[in-house]
């Protein structure tokens, strides 16, 4: 694992530096907002979305340089809505990557202004992005009106709904993997099919790389829920328990902590099943990246 370790390290520092890069130029930007911005947006964090979105690109014969912008649109897209998540009025949460939550900092008028201002620079950030690409214009469109789709009331927005409208009730299996299809998995996914896309993947590639990247967003929310049973709240970076203290439905819950953990694998070995019938694909690091999933501890 300390290779796979080693890349995910190297890969997050290049989105950091490109994520600060962006943040000091963007022009006319008032200092407070950049300020929650960046608290946020430059927090650590395992920056998993937009790895994939490079390690997708990487896989089917990408380049990094043109991949680079669209993972930090996707890291943008993910900060605003932690940012959102944690507001009172959502899950009321104090701490985030180890420290207090943008609201605690900035209040909460600010804390949405900063939200808002990340998702819309990551469409002008993919738009930018497309312009320096030697993608067909048809084809950046779809990406990015697929990004829409992926982060809305479609995806994530309308799972974060499902999610809220779970909460104090008991629901089924079929429902809970329903919230979090849209409210985990379609980010993920939406980050592998970008990246590949960016990367120039054929139909048969993007095909396989979706159904890896359906079964890796489920094994990576079963995770988490396991993680907020039995992980350290330290290398997690936030309270763990939070998920039974707000009589919210989890796979531990529901499946046990010895099957939530085998379903996990089971997911890891499909999706890996998965990119290896593709051919073609240089899918080593993709690989690695679904089986440090099953073990990681944050």
């Amino acid at each position: 694992m300390e290779a796979i370790q080693i890349y995910l390290k190297q890969r997050a520092q290049v989105v950091e530096k490109a994520l600060e890069r962006d943040l000091t130029e963007m022009t006319g930007v008032p200092d407070t907002l950049r300020e929650a911005m960046r608290y946020s947006l430059l927090a650590g964090g395992k920056r998993l979305r937009p790895i994939l979105v490079l390690s997708a690109a990487e896989a089917v014969g990408g380049k990094e340089e043109e991949a680079l912008p669209f993972a930090c649109a996707v890291e943008m897209i993910h900060t605003y809505s932690l940012i959102h998540d944690d507001l009172p009025s959502m899950d009321d949460d104090d701490v985030r990557r180890g420290r207090p939550t943008n609201h605690k900092v900035f209040g909460e008028a600010m804390a949405i202004l900063a939200g808002d201002a990340l998702l819309t620079r990551a469409f002008g950030l993919m738009a930018q992005g497309a312009r320096y690409s030697n993608l067909e214009p048809a084809r950046v469109l779809a990406l990015i009106a697929e990004g829409s789709a992926r982060s809305g009331a479609e995806g994530m927005v309308g799972g974060q709904v499902k999610d809220i409208q779970a909460e104090n009730r008991s629901i089924s299996l079929e429902e809970l993997q329903d919230v979090h299809r849209s409210k985990t998995g379609d980010l993920i996914t939406y980050s592998i099919r970008l990246g590949a896309g960016v990367g120039g993947a054929s139909d048969s590639q993007l095909e396989a790389l979706t159904g890896f990247a359906e079964r890796l967003g489920l094994a990576f929310q079963i995770q988490d829920d396991v993680l907020d049973v039995i992980g350290d709240q330290e290398a997690i970076g936030k309270p763990v328990g939070s998920d039974e203290s707000k009589n919210k439905s989890t796979y531990p819950a529901l499946l046990g902590l010895e099957e939530s953990r085998n379903w996990v694998r089971r997911l890891v070995a499909e999706a890996k099943d998965l990119l290896a019938s593709a051919g073609g694909m240089d899918d080593r690091r993709l690989t690695e990246i679904a089986d440090y999933l099953t073990v990681r501890d944050r």
